[in-house]
């Protein structure tokens, strides 16, 4: 048992890796600029395409909601819409609630 001590004394110390962390560093880089332009990006942009979307919206336009609700704006304020759902049913919504305009058909010629 005494032995023991002295071989874990006589092992070498592990190699530390060449090249520093520059190696690694690029490698990383790399992966984050690609992840930037594959997810963030496109998602930054869809949003900046929605905000612009609910900014364009009036009275008369037909809405889909976050829950899936349809409806039209009957009146548009600064941070809500108050929309018609039914005949004679009105509710007040916020802007950030929409998720989509419902395109409108028009007449085949």
């Amino acid at each position: 048992m005494t032995n023991l001590p002295m071989i874990l004394a006589d092992a070498a110390p592990a190699a530390a890796p060449q090249g520093g962390g520059m190696g690694m560093m690029i490698p990383m880089l790399l992966i984050l600029a690609i992840f930037y332009f594959m997810m963030i990006r496109p998602q930054q942009r869809k949003e900046k395409e929605r905000r612009k979307m609910i900014e364009e919206l009036r009275a008369g336009a037909k809405i889909v909601f976050a829950g899936g609700l349809m409806g039209t704006i009957q009146e548009a304020t600064e941070k809500t819409f108050k929309v018609e759902i039914a005949p004679g049913t009105v509710i007040e919504i916020a802007r950030a609630c929409v998720s989509g305009v419902v395109p409108t058909e028009e007449p085949k010629q």
